[in-house]
């Protein structure tokens, strides 16, 4: 990922070259004033601007994959408001405080890696990780991020991740059918898993085998075509993995 850190003041800054420490290639953004500070906290990695920090926001989503800000929750909520799109492309955005001892993603926490970002981050600086996502918080299954680690591709509509995004983190029965790829997707999922599957979760080696109307949706993880009556009676509560 490209990372740009922003600060807006003195000991932020100080903080933000522990931060561009501890992500390669990350760059540090703060105001002119405050040059020298950023000479000091991110040698060869900082930029500075003039004016206000609301107007470098609409370069830094064009330019980066995510965004790393020392400013607090509710300013950052305003300032990046009127430029979000979608969740496809919106970049990862994560508010550190500045004494350092919490780490908030609040944008595009699954797809754009926020939830990730914050994660190490928190990691680096030892301070916590706050994570408000369903899936995150009761460490289920992401049904958007399941083996992306891997390097798995997954298809479905935006409505049925998000039906079976509610059906997973709401406990009702989940059909997971693994029929290819890497099987320790558990242990590597999202930002780590332990113990056991969820409850709610079933397991099929075998697509033709679930009996697909005791289920709310199933996940199915192949590199074979679904069969078109299958494919029929699951519309709208399935979501297909591609492993390499």
């Amino acid at each position: 990922m490209k990372i740009a850190v922003v600060s807006i003041t003195k000991h932020g800054i100080a903080l933000a070259g522990k931060v561009v420490a501890a992500l390669p290639g990350a760059q540090l953004f703060c105001p002119e004033k405050f040059r020298t500070e950023g000479g000091n906290a991110a040698p060869g990695a900082f930029h500075c601007y003039e004016g206000k920090v609301g107007d470098q926001v609409p370069a830094l989503f064009a330019a980066f994959d995510g965004i790393v800000c020392i400013v607090s929750l509710g300013a950052v909520v305003r300032l990046i408001a009127p430029h979000l799109k979608n969740k496809e492309t919106d970049p990862a955005v994560v508010v550190v405080d500045e004494a350092g001892k919490f780490v908030i993603p609040i944008l595009s926490g699954h797809l754009g890696g926020a939830n990730q970002l914050a994660g190490h981050l928190a990691t680096a600086l030892g301070a916590q990780a706050v994570l408000t996502t369903a899936s995150d918080a009761r460490e289920t299954i992401a049904v958007d991020l399941l083996g992306r680690e891997l390097g798995w591709t997954f298809e479905a509509t935006h409505d049925e991740i998000v039906r079976c995004s509610a059906a997973m983190v709401n406990d009702e029965a989940v059909a997971l059918v693994q029929e290819a790829g890497s099987t320790d997707w558990w242990a590597k999922h999202a930002n780590g898993r332990q113990g056991p599957l969820p409850a709610n979760v079933a397991h099929f080696s075998r697509l033709e085998d679930v009996p697909l109307d005791r289920f709310a949706a199933v996940l199915w993880i192949s590199q074979r075509d679904m069969p078109a009556d299958i494919a029929a009676r699951l519309a709208g509560r399935r979501v297909v993995y591609r492993p390499l």
